[in-house]
């Protein structure tokens, strides 16, 4: 089978720190970022790290304090169960026929998401899902805010989400505020991680050969553009003895970002190159952690792989094709590592 390779033509654009970091640490194991920073991209250190303790509440990517109140582990799982049956059930339905996935990616797979899991819910819930929020935190709890000023109930015999029911069952105003802080929490995340992570699988690797599958695109895709591409540990006595180079106060950030481009694990390193995968285990492959440790993997995981798997059946299927004047695209500095703007067209 022939490999599968972007054009030559296609280049990525890292943002600056983003570029130092691979230019200056890939293939490291650890190395000091600031007087209190280390950075550990060694598989075996990263493990020994990640599994030392568990995750503290405000080192969770997802759930970290809402409005000042924790969010217990229990309700977490709970949450993500029921969005896990919402994107079920919206997999279980008959996809709109008159979608049309061209344009500019990520966003045009973001709406669709939207639409497709959410979008029997109320307009002051859907209004959660626009990536315009993630401008300043400030805007969000604005519009969260608005929309917990005024009570709302689930109409009976209303096709809602499940998820939606956290505020149908909220008291008053501040447990619909928290309500639907965790509806963002909860669905947000998931359609921006999914469609990012097409977008990206679009831009590094089509047109892609017939005989590959979805799923080693998107494990190739989330290799070289990792979603998770740091894990944050605050200083911990326990991460002292593990390395003598690793301080008292040093905090610690785990860069699978390097560890997916180490040469000593990969063949080929920077090469899309998706048929790799049919002979590794993405549980198992040294440094491989596109969601994180198994102490503490990404709780929606589980959901984004055959929702990107659609993505790509769909715009395979209907013949899309990376814009062939779109020679750049640029990786910004963000928590979710992806290109911003991959442009999709009919193929001739």
């Amino acid at each position: 089978m022939p490999l599968s390779s972007p054009p030559t033509a296609r280049t990525t654009e890292f943002a600056p720190r983003l570029a130092a970091l691979l230019r200056d640490h890939t293939g490291r194991d650890a190395f000091r970022l600031e007087p209190d920073t280390m950075g550990v991209a060694g598989p075996e250190l990263a493990l020994r790290i990640l599994a030392a303790r568990r995750a503290t509440e405000t080192e969770r990517p997802t759930f970290k304090p809402l409005h000042g109140r924790s969010i217990e582990r229990n309700e977490a799982s709970s949450v993500m169960r029921i969005i896990g049956r919402d994107v079920r059930e919206a997999l279980e339905k008959p996809l709109p026929k008159e979608a049309d996935l061209s344009g500019p990616w990520p966003i045009t797979g973001h709406f669709f998401l939207r639409d497709l899991i959410l979008g029997d819910d109320p307009y002051r819930l859907r209004i959660l899902m626009s990536r315009n929020l993630e401008l300043t935190p400030k805007l969000t709890w604005s519009v969260i805010a608005a929309g917990a000023a005024i009570p709302w109930r689930k109409r009976p015999g209303a096709r809602t989400t499940g998820i939606s029911g956290l505020m149908a069952e909220a008291a008053g105003y501040h447990d619909r505020r928290y309500a639907m802080g965790m509806y963002r929490r909860a669905a947000a995340p998931l359609c921006f991680t999914v469609s990012t992570l097409v977008a990206n699988a679009l831009w590094l690797g089509s047109p892609f050969d017939d005989g590959v599958s979805n799923r080693h695109i998107i494990h190739e895709a989330a290799r070289l553009l990792p979603p998770s591409w740091n894990i944050l540990r605050y200083a911990s006595p326990e991460y002292t003895a593990l390395d003598e180079r690793i301080g008292d106060g040093d905090d610690i950030l785990v860069l699978p970002l390097l560890s997916h481009r180490d040469p000593a694990l990969w063949e080929d390193p920077e090469a899309f190159r998706p048929e790799r995968w049919d002979h590794l285990d993405p549980d198992a492959a040294p440094g491989y952690l596109p969601f994180g440790h198994s102490s503490e993997r990404c709780w929606g995981r589980h959901m984004v792989m055959p929702l990107a798997e659609l993505l790509l059946d769909l715009i395979r299927g209907a013949g899309l094709v990376v814009d062939p004047g779109q020679r750049r695209a640029k990786v910004p500095l963000v928590g979710l590592l992806g290109v911003e703007d991959v442009r999709l067209v009919h193929g001739r």
